[in-house]
């Protein structure tokens, strides 16, 4: 019999299970705190709990955490972890320490549908969406995971397009009776999907990043395909609906890439579009990745470009570029040649 598995599971879902198992309510909130706060990796460990009743969860459950596959360290202390999922498929998720932070970089999906042009997940197609257990367990059976201040849903896939599973692993992230992160310290990047984006916004508390890149609608489809589904006209409209200056921080991204949108006529688009919009730009260099036309700019352009934005009433920050040299830098995640050489072993 297959085990189902506890991690990625609410304290609501807990007491479900409790009830079914008829055990005593309060074991729910003791096997939450076993998993999100001592965070062990078997029902043995919870010792608290009766032997009867660890002997009756072990019998339908496991915890479920899976350790990295492997990793790569970068010359700057970022370390790219992989770990395997459901069929024999692999995620990248990004360790990033800083010195008064560590920032975890974690996956939604197995590969991507959104096709962006500068991105090589969007490149390595679609494989499936993560369920919520997996999303956590990228910092449940992270080596570093006692380290980390900082969760950033910005590494494989589109975030908004796993829905359901995204927004239960957020809600165990914060929940005060699982992880009780502050959502303040998670920000979820999207390139803007209406429908999820207005759930995620009214049921979440947690920050939020659109990936913009171009604020004009026929290049940023060259860029982004997903502008023809979710234009970002629409999705600032949107976004206009709700009041940014305290409980979260909104922010808009925008690589820069040379000649296409580095130019004051885009700029001053992007100030027209974003004007009056309580958020903040975050600057990214284009990571070059194989076989692009797209090149990016000089840290002197970078600084140009920060500049113009920010004296013209949009606060902008250039973010440093880490992990360049093991393709852990953004845009260039992907685990194509993992699944490609695991394909090979069943031939």
């Amino acid at each position: 019999m297959n085990k189902e598995i506890l991690l990625g599971k609410s304290f609501r879902e807990l007491q479900i299970i409790v009830a079914a198992l008829n055990m005593p309510k309060f074991v729910a909130k003791q096997i939450s705190k076993w998993i999100y706060d001592k965070k062990v990796m078997s029902v043995d460990e919870m010792t608290n709990i009766s032997i009867e009743n660890r002997t009756k969860i072990s019998s339908y459950y496991t915890i479920g955490a899976k350790s990295p596959v492997n990793a790569q360290r970068s010359v700057d202390g970022t370390i790219k972890y992989l770990y395997s999922t459901i069929e024999d498929k692999y995620i990248e998720t990004v360790y990033i320490p800083e010195k008064d932070r560590a920032t975890l970089c974690i996956s939604s999906q197995i590969g991507c549908k959104m096709h962006c042009k500068f991105c090589m997940t969007g490149r390595q197609g679609f494989s499936g969406n993560l369920t919520a257990a997996e999303i956590i367990n990228q910092w449940y059976s992270l080596p570093e995971r006692d380290k980390i201040t900082n969760i950033v849903l910005m590494g494989m896939g589109e975030p908004l397009d796993n829905l359901d599973n995204v927004m239960n692993a957020l809600e165990i992230f914060t929940g005060n009776d699982e992880c009780a992160w502050s959502p303040h310290r998670i920000t979820l990047s999207t390139c803007g999907i209406k429908n999820g984006l207005k759930r995620f916004i009214e049921n979440s508390k947690c920050s939020l990043a659109i990936s913009l890149h171009s604020p004009v609608p026929q290049q940023r489809s060259q860029l982004m395909p997903a502008e023809k589904a979710y234009p970002i006209a629409s999705v600032v409209e949107l976004l206009r609906n709700y009041d940014w200056s305290k409980q979260r921080r909104l922010s808009f991204e925008y690589i820069v890439f040379k000649d296409i949108n580095d130019s004051q006529v885009y700029l001053k688009e992007l100030v027209k579009l974003l004007r009056g919009l309580d958020c903040r730009i975050n600057l990214i260099r284009f990571h070059a990745i194989p076989d692009s036309d797209l090149s990016g700019v000089n840290d002197d352009e970078m600084i140009k470009v920060r500049d113009y934005l920010t004296h013209h009433g949009l606060y902008s920050t250039i973010r440093a570029s880490r992990g360049e040299d093991i393709f852990a830098a953004c845009g260039m995640l992907s685990t194509y040649n993992e699944i490609e050489k695991n394909a090979r072993k069943h031939i």
